[in-house]
């Protein structure tokens, strides 16, 4: 967050205007053509999509409490390593890295992507869904200064705090209650993806992944199973 402090950027967030957020969106417009583009590969190179260690909580749970599923998800059948900062060794990927993405299929899209015979995509657990895809093509801008990890696609229009990424239901017509629940969405991220730099910030301590994977989120170093560093299996390697 270059010269600026987590901490005064949460305050900023916190600060952002629903009614400002929603003018954007209103003005840029947005309507899902359910096309599956931002839930799907892009360029052979696999979905990835932020997800904090509670909301992978909540799709466990959503998981296990639906009969859309034969049976509840683990830690590892949701989330995955974020692979950025990742590099490949002998027995597969190594070293530290500061988030998870949603889990991938074999073709590199998200493990909760369904595809109609008629292209139409959807998402098995739309009302659980982490944030990123919540708010999917917008990301809050602070000063100039994109937060969080950000969508898929190229930013392709600004309006405001608000920045749209390559989706081809940007355009479009929306209401002004849709815009502001949308705003309200984009703020909870805004104010949750901070909260998360931070407490990975507070909690971070190096760790040797000895031939594995470490991922370093808001509530410590943990194993790919979404494990305290260091229990059980937790040196395991991939």
């Amino acid at each position: 967050m270059s010269h600026r402090s987590l901490e005064a950027d949460l305050e900023r967030a916190r600060d952002l205007s629903v009614d400002d957020l929603a003018d954007a969106v209103e003005t840029i417009g947005f309507e899902c053509t359910r096309c599956g583009a931002c839930c799907k590969s892009e360029a052979e190179d696999p979905h990835t999509a932020t997800v904090f260690p509670d909301e992978v909580r909540a799709l466990q749970a959503a998981t296990a409490d639906s009969p859309a599923f034969d049976h509840a998800y683990d830690w590892r059948d949701v989330a995955r390593p974020m692979p950025y900062g990742l590099h490949d060794g002998p027995d597969g990927p190594e070293g530290e890295t500061f988030e998870w993405a949603l889990q991938t299929d074999a073709c590199g899209d998200c493990t909760f992507y369904e595809e109609a015979a008629d292209g139409t995509g959807a998402c098995t657990v739309h009302d659980d869904r982490p944030l990123i895809c919540e708010t999917y093509p917008f990301s809050v801008v602070l000063d100039g200064e994109e937060l969080g990890t950000q969508p898929m696609g190229d930013a392709v229009d600004r309006e405001g705090p608000v920045r749209a990424h390559e989706c081809e239901g940007l355009g479009r017509d929306i209401s002004r209650a849709d815009a502001e629940a949308l705003a309200e969405t984009l703020k909870e991220r805004a104010v949750r993806e901070l909260e998360e730099a931070i407490g990975v910030r507070d909690n971070y301590a190096r760790t040797d992944p000895e031939g594995g994977v470490v991922v370093h989120d808001s509530e410590g170093a943990k194993d790919r199973d979404g494990r305290p560093w260091g229990t059980d299996s937790g040196t395991e390697t991939l």
